[in-house]
């Protein structure tokens, strides 16, 4: 027996079709499925079910880490494109290089650059 994936639930404002729109349109995600106010949506391995939801004090206490290869380049590349406002590009006290990403809808990403498991084992 085995876990092999988690999919949150992401409050995605009052419009599921503008949230779709970023999340499609400028994250580069892909619809997996759709219904009248709900969407499963994927990029590589990570996954959300997006929910139509006005509900600002859920989407505002919600924050989601997405680890990524090729950090730099991603930030370079949505920095001045994706409409959502994006932090810098720093290293934290933690010692994580990481930008942040607050969407229209109130939601927070915070992406890192991931590190292979097997350096942290030594």
């Amino acid at each position: 027996m085995s876990f092999d994936s988690v999919t949150p639930l992401l409050p995605a404002g009052p419009s599921l079709d503008e949230a779709l729109r970023l999340w499609v349109g400028h994250l580069g995600f892909h619809v997996t499925w759709q219904g009248p106010n709900m969407a499963g949506i994927a990029r590589d391995g990570v996954s959300f079910n997006l929910m139509q939801n006005d509900n600002r004090e859920w989407a505002e206490n919600s924050s989601y880490s997405i680890g990524v290869h090729g950090l730099v380049a991603l930030y370079d590349a949505w920095k001045d494109s994706v409409p959502a406002r994006i932090g810098a590009l720093e290293r934290k006290a933690w010692d994580r290089v990481e930008f942040h990403m607050i969407l229209p809808s109130g939601v927070c990403l915070q992406f890192y650059e991931s590190v292979p498991h097997e350096l942290h084992d030594h």
